[in-house]
């Protein structure tokens, strides 16, 4: 990007901070640049991220792991634990795999490292006195729970017929078109129920919780109060509209929860053997818990724009963030 980004003076509030602003979807942007649009989802798609990785899980688990539908049916403790491992597995081997690399073993040091800071211990904010053991406490014992209970309510919604179901190779246009439709809606969602989250009784009440984290790590992503998740994961209920197959639901249950392990993982890109190897960090979202209010969505759908809580990474947009926040809370 120019000189003069590279200059800007919120560079000199970050450890790093990538050398372009934060880019948004393309798609929405006019006049359309197809070659723009076909990277973006391409990078998605056609290259290691945190959904490709959520596409071959729910692939894996599904043929390997989770029973089928018509097990579902009856309420019984055998397949309910089963979907319950199916996601506690992945997130503490994706979390805890990355914390260790990042932060304990240091493996790249503080390369791409937004805050130079570590997480906190010995501070009163966080359940235990410790940013890791909080996280990790409410990330398991409430997201996973939730998330689980969500998914096995649409699971035996589907085998009794409540929720329209289909089966691979059944649609097979809609079954592919599905995912990028999940990303979509996903994004929609997240938009609005993060705003509400904002509403000073609610933030104080359960979003608070998750915005300890002001220095994220990877245990950070889903680290929320119960009334939170129980808000977040009402994005499940799209499939009780929604023709969907089991293996739609599976991932999205994992990018909606391991997709923010990486989000949340406080360092842009993964390095090792000195090379970048993929980028896992979320700068839009790193920004959020920096600011507050700004970047309340994904850079999927440029809602944030619309409604003039943007924030691309530059001195300008704290000023304007800083002075909307104050003003918020002076009414």
């Amino acid at each position: 990007m120019s000189e003069g980004f590279e200059q800007d003076p919120e560079a000199a509030r970050w450890h790093y901070r990538p050398s372009h602003p934060v880019a948004l979807n393309p798609f929405f942007k006019w006049p359309l640049d197809l070659g723009a649009i076909l990277r973006w989802y391409a990078s998605y798609w056609l290259a290691a991220s945190t959904t490709t990785l959520a596409v071959v899980l729910a692939l894996v688990v599904f043929y390997l792991f989770l029973p089928p539908l018509k097990a579902m049916g009856n309420v019984q403790i055998g397949w309910i634990l089963r979907v319950w491992l199916a996601n506690l597995i992945p997130h503490i081997l994706c979390a805890g795999l990355l914390h260790f690399w990042l932060y304990k073993w240091r493996g790249q040091e503080k390369r791409f490292k937004y805050d130079a800071r570590d997480p906190a211990k010995d501070n009163g904010s966080f359940t235990f006195r410790n940013q890791v053991f909080d996280n990790m406490f409410w990330s398991l014992a409430s997201g996973v729970t939730l998330w689980s209970f969500a998914q096995c309510l649409i699971y035996w919604s589907m085998a009794n017929g409540y929720a329209p179901a289909f089966l691979f190779p059944e649609h097979p246009v809609w079954f592919f078109l599905m995912f990028p439709f999940l990303i979509v809606w996903a994004s929609f969602h997240f938009y609005w129920i993060h705003r509400a989250l904002h509403w000073p009784p609610l933030y104080k009440v359960a979003h608070a919780l998750h915005h300890r984290n002001i220095n994220v790590g990877p245990w950070s992503g889903i680290s929320m109060h119960p009334l939170e998740h129980l808000l977040f994961y009402t994005n499940f209920a799209i499939h009780l509209i929604v023709p969907s197959h089991p293996i739609h639901v599976l991932f999205h249950g994992y990018m909606q929860s391991i997709h923010p392990v990486f989000s949340h993982s406080g360092f842009e890109q993964l390095y090792f053997a000195d090379k970048e190897r993929s980028k896992i960090g979320d700068f839009f979202h790193q920004l959020h818990h920096r600011y507050f209010e700004c970047n309340y969505g994904t850079v999927e759908m440029p809602w944030d724009r619309w409604f003039g809580s943007f924030h691309d990474g530059s001195g300008q947009a704290t000023v304007r963030t800083r002075a909307q926040k104050k003003q918020m809370y002076t009414r």
